[in-house]
């Protein structure tokens, strides 16, 4: 199978990337005279310089000496420019050639997963039992409000039509996009909004996850009888832009409403759509008067974006079901299944397409409740802060009185009140499912809960049913630790498990991966948030309570990416798993679910994982308690090595002073700001992760991907249990994920690119530490995984990631260049070209993240 991909990849991205790039370069794209010819010569130079342990600075002079000696520091900066903007459309070129590959290079033709499953339950005579794992059993991908996907959306236009033309063979026509592209901006002038955020990820709504989740329960319907598909939804779509106001306060109810209201209008399209489509087929007397009828409704909604001429769903879905009927008593249900693909969706996506979730850190909520105290103290107890904590939970979540006539000139707090009206609204105008779940960040247990509950109360629903799932995020290793005892906290109080009775008795708890690792380290961040759901899991079974957790995780392995559906397949009895929730973001979103082969490849995915999880739980992998004490021990000490790092007093000067990490706020990525608070002075627990993550992956040290692994794995072989760890990899599934994944950051590493800092005054032997931990851990993981080199047995990966971290060296090296010359410039006073290395530096990110993929 590896060799065969690697044959595939190699005639259908390497070498037409040869092609393709010979034309890119010959184009007269720019004034700089033979940019495109030089790059070539610029690529090999890096290479062999670094190699021969050249610092980024003797590299660029040496180049610049020996091909363009006339050229002044102005001549040389423009130059610069020019490659960097080069290096960036050549990524959206192997994009665009690995897209057009991709169901040969993911081998998507030699299996189909639902036939295998099919011929499985049959023979096993699990009937059933699949229908009743499909009756619970559910996955919903939530695409957040973090782009870290720079391509504008001219330049996702040039993509997707250079796809198909290299697709079809055009040479000619992809010359002409190729060009286009080399004249077309990639960088944003200014931010986005928080609103050109949401409208930037319908698109990818309305265009692939649509037709892609269609086409995927159609696929499933094929395999099995109309009897065992279960009106519950197997896939639903959660979206953050317009919700999510952790850290954001460009985030307001406006916002969210006009999110709300562009959902509805997005899918309602895609309806209008399908419905003239199912007239051309579904011609019959009785059925296309009805199908017409439906026609006008949806163009009359569309017409009327005032909302006055809403749709009501029951009442397209009771037209749609006397169709089916018609079909089947007049027609010979000739057709039918069409009209059921169509039923399908409807039952998916209502009038919402996906649920805006409201999100906000816990501290903030805190003070927002502290407000509205403090207005009407008629709310709460005179004695109320002196109760024990049961006390405060049982008033709180009793409460039923209104805040009357609250204000406020704190922005966020009357925004964080307001909120809770607006999801109310939403619910009115989309249904209930639009906007129904509020996530506390940063939570500390029941008590942030029992305020979330008792605002909403207070500010909207008073004593009205709370059509409301209210979800703690726990991210520190401290409060994933203590999740399972805060969750039994809450389930003890009455009002609660009453409220819980009104919501079918489930729960959801989100686990952060990305603060989780932030904090704890890559390998104790892992287990932690293994054992939190294990915790939990063990706590809501005993309250008769289905938890759903909802993995908040970023692109890369360090913050919960990587080859994720591997961790769902085997879970075992001890974590519940009758849902699949995970968040979706920046380049995983265009490279997981940017073209519609892909999104269907990747969802089922995550389907067949879950799915054959919960039907085959008795063959899944358990861990044994003496393999549960070694991961214990292999975390305990991965914690303490990076925990030291994390401590070290150049820790955050490093990030600060020799990485990119405050250009990322400079970068017009997104709208929100890359810090919690306004403080000057920058606090790694007010970093956010994307930056954070981010800065390392730009010096390609990849740090939160594996440091601390090394050490953990060492100590274990000098106690002489190597063996054990080896069993271990091949035993589960878990750990051999864990280990996979950080081979895969690993694999992303160049540290001969910054190998000049080993002989910096200041940060010299803080590099060779994490140089060191990098080597060390690289070694480790090979022996224990039996492999000679890094993804040895992911071909397409390996391979993928060797084509791109080639292309992208250049683009590397000028980052590095540039950096160093910001320092001479700080050092000596001389800031005549200090803003443009500084836009240098910020123009890199671009280029360099693009080509990871899952970089942040």
């Amino acid at each position: 199978m590896n060799d065969q991909i690697k044959k595939s990849y190699n005639e259908l991205v390497e070498l037409k990337y040869q092609l393709y790039n010979s034309l890119f370069l010959t184009l007269p794209l720019d004034a700089v005279e033979q940019t495109g010819l030089l790059l070539p010569l610029l690529q090999k130079v890096c290479e062999t310089g670094f190699e021969e342990g050249l610092s980024p600075e003797v590299i660029i002079n040496e180049f610049f000496k020996e091909h363009k000696a006339h050229f002044n520091e102005r001549d040389r900066i423009s130059f610069l420019f020019k490659v960097i903007q080069y290096v960036e459309r050549q990524i959206v070129l192997i994009d665009a050639l690995e897209e057009s590959a991709y169901s040969r290079i993911h081998n998507i033709g030699d299996s189909d997963s639902w036939a295998r499953i099919s011929d499985k339950v049959r023979n096993k005579n699990l009937d059933d039992r699949m229908k009743e794992v499909l009756s619970t059993f559910g996955i919903r991908v939530v695409l957040t409000a973090h782009p870290t996907q720079f391509y504008p959306g001219q330049v996702l236009a040039i993509s997707s039509d250079l796809t198909d033309s290299i697709t079809n063979g055009d040479i000619a026509y992809s010359r002409d996009l190729l060009q286009q592209l080399g004249k077309t901006p990639f960088y944003r002038k200014h931010k986005p909004t928080a609103y050109n955020e949401a409208l930037s990820l319908t698109w990818y709504l309305s265009n692939i996850f649509y037709p892609a989740i269609g086409e995927l329960m159609d696929r499933i319907s094929q395999n099995f009888n109309q009897s065992v598909l279960p009106d519950n939804q197997l896939i639903t779509l959660g979206f953050w832009p317009g919700g999510d106001r952790d850290g954001n306060p460009f985030v307001t109810v406006d916002t969210t409403k006009k999110v709300a209201a562009r959902l509805r209008e997005s899918i309602v399209k895609c309806y209008h759509q399908d419905i003239k489509l199912l007239k051309r087929r579904l011609s019959f007397r009785g059925v296309y008067e009805i199908l017409n009828q439906l026609d006008e409704l949806l163009y009359e909604e569309l017409t009327n974006p005032g909302g006055e001429k809403n749709i009501d769903l029951d009442d397209l879905i009771s037209k749609l079901d006397e169709i089916e009927k018609t079909l089947i008593n007049k027609h010979q249900g000739l057709f039918i299944e069409k009209l059921r693909s169509f039923k399908r969706k409807v039952n998916l996506f209502g009038f919402y397409f996906a649920s805006i979730d409201i999100r906000q850190d816990s501290r903030v909520i805190a003070k927002t409740f502290e407000a509205v105290v403090n207005q009407n103290p008629n709310l709460l107890p005179d004695n109320f802060d002196d109760l024990p904590q049961n006390d405060k939970l049982e008033y709180l979540l009793n409460i039923d009185k209104h805040a009357e006539n609250f204000s406020s000139e704190d922005i966020l707090i009357k925004d964080t009140v307001d909120s809770f009206g607006v999801i109310r609204q939403i619910q009115q105008m989309n249904g209930n499912k639009a906007a129904h779940r509020y996530i506390i960040s940063n939570c500390r247990g029941a008590m942030d809960i029992a305020r979330v509950i008792a605002l909403a109360k207070m500010c909207s629903w008073g004593t009205d049913e709370l059509t409301l799932d209210v979800v703690p995020l726990f991210e520190t290793i401290d409060d994933l630790k203590l999740a399972g005892e805060s969750m039994e906290v809450i389930y003890n109080q009455p009002a609660y498990n009453n409220h819980l009775q009104n919501r079918k008795f489930r729960q959801t708890v989100m686990l952060g991966f990305s603060d989780g690792t932030k904090d704890g380290g890559y390998l104790m961040a892992n287990w932690a948030i293994y054992r939190a759901k294990e915790d939990v899991t063990s706590v809501s079974r005993n309250n008769d309570v289905e938890v759903v957790f909802f993995d908040g995780r970023g692109g890369p392995p360090a913050r919960g990416g990587g080859n994720t559906h591997k961790f769902y397949s085997a879970l075992g009895k001890t974590i519940e798993s009758k849902q699949i929730q995970i968040t979706v973001q920046g380049q995983t979103i265009s490279s997981h679910y940017g073209i519609k082969e892909a999104a269907v490849h990747n969802l089922s995915h995550l389907l067949t994982a879950g799915i054959e999880n919960n039907l085959f739980k008795n063959s899944a992998s358990v861990l044994q308690e003496y393999q549960r004490q070694l991961i214990q021990e292999l975390s305990d000490t991965s914690f303490q090595k990076y925990d030291s790092l994390k401590k070290h007093e150049l820790f955050m000067p490093f990030l600060e002073e020799r990485s990119t990490l405050k250009y990322y706020n400079m970068a017009n990525i997104g709208s929100r700001p890359a810090k919690r608070g306004s403080a000057d002075k920058l606090k790694l627990e007010d970093l956010r992760a994307i930056p954070f993550v981010g800065a390392w992956s730009q010096l390609k040290q990849n740090v939160p991907g594996f440091y601390g692994l090394g050490t953990a794995l060492k100590e274990q072989e000098e106690k002489g249990n190597l063996k054990e760890c080896v069993e271990l990899y091949q035993s589960s599934t878990f750990f051999k994920a864990l280990l996979d994944n950080s081979m895969q950051s690993m694999s992303k590493t160049n540290f001969k690119i910054t190998q000049y800092m080993k002989n910096d005054k200041k940060f010299g032997n803080f590099w060779t530490m994490i140089y060191d931990e990098f080597l060390l851990s690289k070694e480790m993981v090979l022996k224990v995984s039996g492999n000679k080199e890094l993804l040895e047995d992911n071909a397409r990966s390996r391979m993928s990631i060797s084509l791109r971290e080639n292309v992208v060296l250049p683009l590397l090296t000028i980052q590095q260049y540039a950096l160093i010359e910001i320092q001479n410039a700080q050092e000596n006073s001389n800031n005549e070209y200090l803003s443009f290395y500084e836009r240098m530096v910020m123009r890199s990110l671009f280029g360099n993240i693009n080509a990871s993929r899952n970089s942040v």
